[in-house]
């Protein structure tokens, strides 16, 4: 009979919880007031040059027609990703280092960990997208027109807006679903880790959807990625320039390095046992793929690329050629 109370009075606790949690409290990295402005101003800073960076690579796609082709409409729709991925949680995170109560509305962080886990989905399969295209166009360049035409990259960019909201949706009702022991989530943003550790429900069947899922999308879009860089290479092995190695070994390294630092740091962070989250490392980890890598991503495709770094000195030229003759005009 007691046990039974027990079990009742334990479940009013339960669903009082979730009647009241109208608002959750960021606890962020430090309490310490000295630390606030420093962050502040660091946070603010990649911000503006995430936003910078990847917006402006937008628009270079957009106006240099140099670059209107598969490969960098695919890598513009990924730098329009990683701008909004960066928009939907430092905002907030900023705001938060000067504020004393760093709170976040209920249904605002639903939003917030929907359009995450949305975003970063749909990258992953980008990413893949990028490599295929990448594969196309070295592996079998005559049918490069035909094979990724405007119909499939289209496709392509749908197909991975589509996933991501799917995926996100699983995600987002089953986290939202779970009862709360409190309203404090350990980071400077709503996550599903730090989310599923304040919950006082079981949080098995959330667990196995994050293993089951993520994993799965991790296994076959780094597939993808794996056998197109192996017809790639295949590819480059048996071409007889220099040049023309050096060409498609140019192309390929940047998308291989910003795959294997995305794909890297959502392995760590999803895919392990669920005693393990929660932690410090994690904040640092969530934070490093959700605001660092969209920072670094316009560097590692610009810098390392001859045809964007073409493309800003055409359009540097016309712009400067167009406000001199502005300017003899008025003069």
């Amino acid at each position: 009979m007691s046990g039974s109370l027990f079990d009742l009075d334990l479940y009013r606790f339960q669903a009082k919880n979730v009647t009241e949690v109208t608002t959750f409290i960021l606890m962020g990295f430090t309490d310490d007031p000295e630390a606030q402005v420093p962050l502040f101003s660091l946070f603010l800073a990649v911000y503006l040059c995430t936003l910078i960076g990847n917006l402006g690579l937008v628009f270079l796609v957009s106006v240099d027609s140099g670059l209107h082709n598969p490969m960098y409409c695919l890598l513009s729709v990924s730098s329009l990703l990683d701008a909004c991925c960066s928009s939907v949680v430092t905002p907030k995170m900023i705001a938060n280092f000067l504020a004393e109560n760093k709170t976040i509305p209920y249904l605002a962080c639903v939003t917030q960990t929907f359009l995450l886990v949305t975003f970063g989905t749909t990258e992953c399969f980008l990413l893949a997208a990028m490599a295929y295209d990448r594969c196309v166009a070295i592996y079998d360049p005559l049918r490069y027109s035909a094979s990724m035409g405007p119909r499939v990259y289209a496709s392509l960019i749908i197909a991975s807006c589509v996933g991501g909201v799917l995926h996100a949706s699983v995600h987002t009702v089953a986290t939202f679903s779970l009862s709360c022991a409190s309203n404090e989530i350990r980071h400077v943003f709503c996550d599903i880790p730090p989310l599923l550790a304040i919950s006082c429900s079981d949080t098995h069947t959330n667990q196995l959807l994050l293993f089951y899922f993520v994993g799965s999308i991790e296994i076959v879009t780094i597939l993808i990625v794996l056998i197109s860089y192996g017809l790639i290479l295949l590819a480059v092995l048996r071409m007889c320039s220099a040049e023309g190695r050096r060409k498609a070994f140019s192309t390929c390294g940047s998308h291989l390095t910003g795959v294997s630092i995305y794909h890297g740091t959502i392995l760590f962070m999803y895919l392990r046992p669920s005693s393990s989250y929660a932690l410090d490392h994690d904040m640092i980890v969530s934070i490093f793929y959700s605001i660092v890598i969209p920072m670094l991503n316009p560097v590692i495709y610009s810098l390392r690329n001859k045809d964007v770094k073409e493309a800003i000195k055409r359009v540097l030229r016309k712009n400067w050629f167009v406000h001199k003759v502005h300017f003899h005009t008025k003069h």
